[in-house]
């Protein structure tokens, strides 16, 4: 983990990165995020399509003990999965097909947001509203058939 620090009274940003080999790797790394994402969060996971987010959410979902990492797929058609788990409700969002703010307004995803919850949104840099609340960004990136670049810059007060 390294660290960036602005001018005195900024925010100061931690970067970590990782890379992993497997599915299985990428998914035991999301079971590790769970003290970082500590609810609220909101959080974006920027990659390509195949990138790995929803294999990444699988493993965070069972770390927060939400959901089996099987029963965790993508919300590409119904936009918004949910996960309640002891700790933390887990929204995983899709926005690839949203494309204005007017159809992110209607989705009400601020009416998901509570002490408990947890927002794991896919395709959130679209929208420059969601890059200002974010509190911390995973950037996936492929290199290969199974290896991925995995890059968590977390927010926090200095």
């Amino acid at each position: 983990m390294c660290s960036t620090q602005g001018p005195t009274g900024q925010a100061m940003a931690r970067t970590r990165q990782i890379t992993t080999h497997s599915a299985e790797e990428t998914i035991a790394f999301g079971r590790t995020l769970t003290k970082l994402l500590a609810p609220p969060k909101l959080v974006l996971l920027r990659g390509d399509l195949g990138a790995g987010k929803t294999t990444l959410v699988k493993g965070i979902a069972a770390g927060f003990e939400a959901a089996e990492e099987e029963d965790v797929t993508s919300p590409t058609f119904t936009l918004v999965h949910e996960y309640r788990g002891p700790r933390a409700n887990l929204y995983h969002i899709d926005l690839y097909r949203v494309d204005t703010p007017r159809e992110l307004e209607t989705l009400g995803l601020d009416d998901l947001r509570s002490d408990r919850s947890i927002l794991l949104i896919e395709w959130g840099e679209k929208f420059s509203r969601l890059q200002r609340e974010r509190d911390v960004e995973i950037a996936l990136e492929r290199d290969g058939e199974n290896r991925r670049m995995i890059r968590v810059r977390a927010e926090s007060a200095s």
